[in-house]
């Protein structure tokens, strides 16, 4: 510490005295001098104490699984344009299959000193994946915010639809048109929020299939369980549900004459989807703005508890369920003998 108080003090050309008032946010510093001990921090390769942070480029990473999913560029909309509005501006970084990785992405944001992160659909979603590079942030100090269900303890505010809530709308729904037969296609076992939709769920194990996170996974896992009669399908994503409209049509079943479907998410383009999609919402708008607010507030300085806050999801009602048939179609056997 002494060194580099030294350092910065002789390229300044001021008192060590005058270095560390700057460092701890000491008033009676003229702006210039201010400004010119936090430049020779940068170009001496020193890190600015975290309350300072914020005020080098303003930049916050906003990292995301993707953009194909509509929701993800949806929620991308939503928090640079509140950062905007608080006069930062976002670092957009989406990892790809064969591109960057997350903990990639991470070290690349703490070279740019950015003021913060907010990651939404992360490796701390999945039990099994590597998370070290959070460990990493939390070390530096570095304020980051985690967008929906994660595993515990590790140490970030977190912002998370109710995932308990949105089954319990999609399943009633299914049961007040007269299913009793309703099957649950969710993602990959170590995903917390399909974990949480899981325990929700009052189905049989028979009743729950697990895939990825695709239109392909969809069409399969819905192949799978309309063989075992199910009528009703609920979907962890849209994506899933526009899989499994397509899964349902294969066998010859029509949605939702034959097979009731309700998606997860709710993205602009499900009212234009044939059939227009049954759907639970996120609430994008007002998660996305709550977690600027925490971020912006953990920049300031500001302790922000590492608790999760939860937000209630909303059925909206399309064009993709309907009663259950009085007769609800077999599979023809041809077909399932393919899936």
């Amino acid at each position: 510490m002494t060194r580099r108080l030294a350092e910065v003090a002789k390229y300044v050309g001021v008192s060590t005295a005058t270095v560390s008032r700057v460092l701890n946010g000491r008033p009676g510093i003229s702006e210039a001098t201010r400004t010119a001990v936090l430049t020779a921090l940068d170009v001496l390769g020193y890190e600015r104490p975290t309350k300072l942070r914020g005020e080098r480029a303003r930049l916050v990473g906003l990292v995301l699984p993707e953009l194909q999913n509509p929701i993800f560029p949806a929620f991308a909309e939503v928090v640079a344009g509140a950062l905007a509005k608080r006069g930062f501006t976002p670092v957009l970084c989406t990892r790809t299959a064969d591109g960057v990785a997350e903990s990639d992405y991470v070290d690349m944001l703490l070279e740019q000193q950015v003021s913060g992160v907010i990651f939404a659909g992360g490796n701390y979603a999945q039990a099994d994946a590597d998370h070290e590079h959070y460990r990493r942030l939390l070390d530096r100090g570095l304020p980051a915010i985690l967008v929906n269900a994660g595993i515990d303890d590790l140490g970030f505010p977190r912002v998370s639809a109710d995932d308990a809530v949105a089954t319990e709308q999609a399943y009633n729904h299914l049961v007040s048109l007269g299913h009793d037969r309703i099957g649950l296609i969710l993602g990959p076992p170590d995903h917390m929020p399909s974990s949480r939709k899981r325990q929700a769920f009052p189905g049989a194990d028979d009743m729950v299939e697990r895939t990825i996170f695709s239109m392909e996974g969809g069409h399969a896992a819905a192949a799978r369980l309309i063989s075992r009669g199910v009528t009703g399908l609920i979907c962890a994503s849209d994506v899933l549900a526009l899989g499994a409209v397509r899964g349902a049509r294969r066998l010859g079943l029509t949605v939702p004459g034959d097979v009731s479907l309700v998606g997860y998410d709710d993205s602009a383009v499900m009212t234009c989807t044939d059939p227009p999609l049954t759907t639970v919402r996120q609430p994008i708008e007002a998660m996305g703005q709550a977690a600027v607010a925490l971020l912006v507030s953990e920049i300031a300085g500001n302790v922000v508890p590492a608790d999760e806050l939860l937000f209630e999801t909303e059925l909206v009602v399309r064009g993709s369920t309907a009663a259950v048939p009085a007769s609800a179609r077999l599979v023809p056997a041809q077909a399932r003998a393919t899936d």
